[in-house]
């Protein structure tokens, strides 16, 4: 889809006394008529009276599956906690999970008392195409448009999510939009890879010119049924970027995964992982490689947890620094 939003760090703990009522002025009949219109309008858009994604998961089973493939070191209090789900009811759905197969626990390093959740890779192939199911339904939502009124529709919701979210003594939620580049997005991309690769790591311009060819040959050579890239906002400001680019008519590549440091620890690089990976998933590509160094653990981390395999590794001297490339792949 063009664009799809969510909160990071939501949490309904915490939230500040909403003021008595007597220093609101009462809601008026016609405003309560329009919120209920609108609320019918939308889920019959939507399709939440139906069968959720036409699986025999209700919405809430698919929002634990969400939070467990997005988020890591889970406990189920604060998954109960984030949900607003009682916790004897999300307790009967991860039994059910866990029957399954869907998912695995393991005694928490911070509370012995809590166990961590862990989506298992059977509990991954169970929720993909859901997740899939999810994107492609959102994007015929907002496919009759065009560009501006996707926009205006998008822009909208986060307006009406921003004004309801209660006021928290907590951080506010930070929205998080993933959408297709613009012009001027590719100037960011290799920017922010000359800017932190240098600053983190050492890595001289030739880095920085690497990446500016990559991005150049996206944009001139540009395979918009088979390649794609997704550009990660927070809060309105560009925080992350990752391409898939075609390879082979068999094999996709995962290319140029960027995280700015305000946006690490949402879980934001595993999403932008996990968009590649649908995404490959749906266009029929067999497999998904990448090329990364042994130094950047943290995307190693996001790959492994995928599924990807180390296949090849080997030492070479780049960009000022002695390193060890690796190369990656992951059967889809």
């Amino acid at each position: 889809m063009s664009a799809n939003t969510s909160k990071a760090g939501t949490s309904s703990a915490g939230a500040a006394p909403t003021p008595p009522a007597a220093t609101m002025p009462p809601v008026g009949p016609e405003a309560v008529k329009a919120v209920r219109r609108f609320n019918r309008f939308f889920t019959r858009r939507v399709g939440v009276l139906d069968p959720f994604l036409g699986s025999d998961l209700s919405l809430t089973d698919v929002r634990v599956l969400y939070e467990l493939a997005h988020r890591d070191g889970l406990v189920a209090s604060e998954l109960a906690r984030d949900l607003g789900l009682d916790g004897g009811y999300l307790s009967r759905i991860l039994r059910r999970f866990e029957a399954a197969g869907w998912i695995s626990r393991s005694p928490s390093a911070r509370d012995a008392r809590q166990s961590v959740l862990v989506l298992t890779a059977a509990g991954r192939d169970a929720f993909e195409p859901l997740q899939q199911r999810s994107r492609d339904e959102a994007a015929a939502l907002l496919a009759p448009l065009p560009p501006a009124r996707r926009q205006e529709v998008v822009d909208a919701m986060q307006r009406i999510e921003a004004v309801l979210e209660p006021t928290s003594s907590a951080p506010a939620a930070k929205v998080v939009v993933l959408r297709d580049p613009v012009p001027g997005d590719m100037g960011w991309v290799v920017q922010q890879h000359g800017d932190i690769y240098w600053r983190e790591y050492g890595w001289d311009a030739r880095f920085e010119a690497l990446v500016a060819d990559i991005a150049a040959q996206f944009v001139t050579k540009f395979q918009p049924q088979w390649e794609r890239c997704w550009i990660a906002e927070l809060d309105g400001e560009r925080v992350g970027a990752v391409f898939v680019v075609r390879k082979s008519p068999t094999v996709a590549q995962l290319r140029m995964l960027i995280l700015s440091p305000q946006a690490r620890g949402l879980g934001l690089g595993a999403r932008l992982t996990d968009e590649c990976i649908a995404f490959a998933r749906a266009k029929g590509y067999k497999k998904m490689v990448l090329w990364t160094n042994s130094c950047l653990a943290a995307a190693r981390g996001i790959y492994g947890k995928r599924g990807f395999t180390r296949v090849k590794s080997e030492p070479y001297e780049g960009f000022g620094q002695q390193l060890v490339g690796e190369h990656w792949e992951l059967k889809l």
